[in-house]
């Protein structure tokens, strides 16, 4: 398969300008005859529903949730970057560019990156206009903040609750469109598969999550915003219910997978407390902003924070990265806090923790500023922990975050499969080896507002899409497949449930797919995770029936996902014999430690295929060019 990215002519800072002048239009009669179903309400995909309805198209929108407004985008708590340059501080759109670039390690393709820092600028003037309560200055003026991989402050925030404050914008925006009958809306309606007619994405088979009845939709163009994969490991930042199903089911429908391997541990997550946990509580990473991160000096050393005075702290971010400190990007100080735990000099009662402290910033500062700033962020660790964070510091660890991996898109964010799209974190596309903080609030406003209204209208406007209905022969084979997938779920009648086969594939992914990778280690998990698998098909039980609501059949339908992406996942990091951001093969490092690329040999995104059941994947590469940002070793020194 030859992948053609499309990526558009001319110099980087016009190529979108000029592309969107040469995409066809469809004119205002003729979009109310076009339907488009989108598959999740987070940011991208409440985002591009309210604004292609407020366009004209007739939009179907399906979430799994009761209400839009539960989607997970609204855990983002830190910010969303954007260009304004507010600060006078030597911001720009080429610099955020080129921060982005450097900070996924020169995996991501230029002219998609470049696009999403020029229209970031956009995002803040359009989520304003909705009443987004961004903070402001004394003067009126929206205030800014740094996240990690900058050196200056860019990023927009509504205290520490961003996220759920700009889906509350997309949210209204959709609920304007619903009100007007543009939108009908799915909640609790899970999708189980993608209808191919022709070549082409016409529609989805879902699951009614209340009656459990299976219904069959029909349309012109899907478009799949239903975000990311982490929660493959068990223990992660996101929401239990977040799975892989809709674009698991797609690639096996013919979408190719991009670089599934590149997963982002986050920093400043609580540390794990025991084996009852289900989830992980992320703790937003704008608290590097004035929060000291240290470790004891010496291992060993078991006394309270309060108690070992200042000369015995290793404040080792600043130590080792003095340039940016405790702002370096997630993943340099991901690993950092992993080097010295392992070095015997973690905290806690599992020694797998490091201090966030804001003693300095209270004193500097005082406590009033600092509750303005992070206060629901401290008193949900107080919640959590028991511990107050005003009289002692925090105490974080790295853990799964986001996944820059998803499905392979070209420039108009199109997947392989002519009229499949899609948005925000299930696509590959902005992010490569390493996601920098505040950029997938951006990423996924910037695809659902801006970017798929173009190139949606472009694809309806140039193709010739013949009339279907429920009874064309692939409607019936994906209700067919939809339905037996379920019916050996429920037939299997074993002894354990789908969650201890899950918390056992997340063991294994972590200890070997996760902060740290090598080839032994690799193999282990691609020879264990079949194994697993099949005991899995053979041993789960699922009480219940598929009528009517069946929470266990939904979390073993994802899990059996799970499984398949897994392998994928240790095959893509074990063929990638390098470390880039997040993927780090700990047979290449520099002699500090650092991750050490290969850019002869993977400068590349690596596409996988689906080629049937007990097939081996096959891998497409699509070369990735560097013209404005030549590759170099990141250094953050």
């Amino acid at each position: 398969m030859q992948l053609n990215a499309k990526i558009p002519e001319g110099p980087i800072e016009k190529k979108w300008d000029q592309h969107r002048f040469n995409l066809k239009l469809v004119n205002p009669a003729n979009k109310r005859k076009y339907t488009v179903l989108v598959v999740g309400t987070g940011l991208a995909g409440g985002a591009a529903s309210a604004t292609l309805a407020e366009l004209g198209y007739n939009v179907k929108s399906f979430c799994f949730q009761d209400s839009p407004r539960r989607a997970h985008s609204i855990a983002a708590q830190g910010g969303i970057n954007a260009a304004k340059n507010y600060q006078n501080d030597g911001d720009s759109i080429y610099r955020l560019f080129y921060d982005t670039v450097k900070g996924g390690d020169y995996r991501a393709r230029e002219a998609n990156v470049y696009r999403l820092a020029q229209i970031s600028v956009n995002i803040i003037d359009q989520c304003a206009a909705q009443g987004v309560p961004f903070a402001r200055e004394y003067g009126g003026v929206l205030a800014n903040r740094s996240f990690g991989g900058a050196q200056v402050s860019r990023t927009f925030y509504a205290r520490g609750q961003t996220g759920q404050q700009l889906l509350l914008g997309a949210y209204q925006a959709l609920e304007r469109q619903i009100g007007l009958g543009k939108v009908k809306m799915y909640p609790r309606t899970e999708m189980l598969d993608l209808i191919v007619i022709d070549g082409k994405a016409r529609g989805l088979i879902t699951r009614n999550l209340i009656t459990g009845a299976l219904e069959t939709h029909l349309g012109d163009a899907v478009v799949l915003a239903s975000g990311g994969y982490g929660n493959v490991f068990f223990l992660s930042t996101n929401a239990k219910g977040s799975n892989t199903t809709a674009i698991w089911r797609a690639h096996k429908r013919g979408a190719l997978f991009g670089n599934p391997c590149f997963t982002q541990i986050h920093p400043t997550c609580i540390p794990v407390s025991g084996d009852y946990q289900s989830k992980l509580t992320l703790m937003s990473e704008s608290l590097r902003n004035d929060g000291r991160i240290w470790v004891p000096a010496n291992p060993g050393d078991t006394r309270p924070p309060e108690l070992i005075p200042d000369g015995e702290r290793d404040y080792y971010l600043e130590r080792r990265y003095p340039s940016f400190g405790n702002l370096v990007p997630r993943d340099v100080a991901s690993r950092a806090a992993k080097a010295v735990c392992d070095e015997g000099r973690g905290v806690g009662p599992t020694r797998l923790g490091v201090y966030l402290d804001f003693s300095d910033a209270i004193r500097r500062l005082g406590k009033p500023a600092i509750a303005e700033r992070y206060g629901n962020l401290f008193d949900m660790y107080e919640r959590i922990t028991g511990d107050d964070p005003y009289s002692v510091p925090m105490r974080i660890y790295p853990a799964i975050h986001y996944t820059m991996g998803g499905l392979w898109v070209d420039y108009n964010l199109m997947s392989t499969i002519p009229g499949l799209y899609v948005l925000g974190e299930a696509n590959f596309s902005d992010h490569g080896a390493n996601r920098l903080g505040a950029s997938a609030l951006m990423q996924g406003l910037a695809d659902g507002y801006f970017i798929i209204p173009y190139t949606i209208g472009d694809y309806l406007a140039s193709t010739k899409l013949e009339r279907v209905d429920d009874l064309h022969p692939a409607v019936r084979d994906a209700e067919r497949d939809a339905s037996a997938r379920l019916n050996k779920l429920l037939g299997a009648n074993g002894s354990r449930t789908a969650d201890s086969f899950h918390r056992e594939l997340g063991k294994i992914m972590w200890e070997q797919c996760g902060m740290a990778r090598n080839a032994a280690g690799l193999k282990g998990a691609l020879a264990r995770i079949p194994e697993l698998r099949e005991q899995f098909h053979r041993d789960v039980r699922v009480s219940g029936t598929g009528t009517g609501l069946n929470q266990e059949l939904e979390k073993a339908a994802r899990v059996a996902d799970f499984f398949e992406l897994a392998e994928l996942m240790c095959r893509d990091a074990l063929d990638r014999e390098e470390s880039c951001g997040g993927h780090f093969r700990e047979e290449h490092q520099t002699p500090e430690g650092e991750a050490k690329r290969d850019d002869d040999r993977f400068s590349y995104v690596a596409a996988w295929a689906w080629r049937g059941e007990g097939q081996a994947q096959e891998l497409h590469k699509e070369p990735l060019q560097f013209n404005e940002v030549h590759p170099t070793q990141r250094s953050y020194k």
